[in-house]
């Protein structure tokens, strides 16, 4: 049997431990992949044959994994508006909605913040 470089990316701890350990018992190579960041390095970082993804975790952006894993040549390049809008939509998340914070972390003041979130309707429902 071919050995394989796995990425496997579940935000449960129980069930990626699972997972890891079935996987790596059948001597394949496993990145054990938390979070979206962590799974997009690991992908960009060491290459991967095989991604095991939980689509419903908390966090997944399913265009932009959509974009990870589709040839280059088949998309189209992303415009800066849709850039701008899924960069402020992670860095809301990543503080937990705290525009204050986010604001500090882009560079940008907070009314220049407030006015994107609006423009992109990034206001939580």
């Amino acid at each position: 049997m071919t050995r394989l470089r796995v990425v496997v990316f579940v935000n449960d701890l129980e069930r990626r431990n699972r997972l890891v350990e079935l996987l790596r018992r059948g001597d394949h190579e496993v990145v054990a992949a938390p979070d979206p960041g962590s799974a997009a390095e690991a992908i960009r970082e060491t290459g991967v044959d095989t991604l095991v993804i939980d689509v419903d975790s908390a966090g997944v952006d399913r265009e932009g994994l959509w974009g990870a894993l589709t040839p280059h040549s088949l998309t189209d390049p992303e415009s800066l508006d849709a850039a701008e809008r899924r960069h402020l939509a992670k860095v809301l998340r990543h503080t937990g909605g705290n525009k204050r914070k986010a604001a500090h972390l882009l560079g940008i003041s907070r009314s220049t913040l407030l006015n994107k979130v609006r423009k992109y309707g990034l206001e939580p429902r």
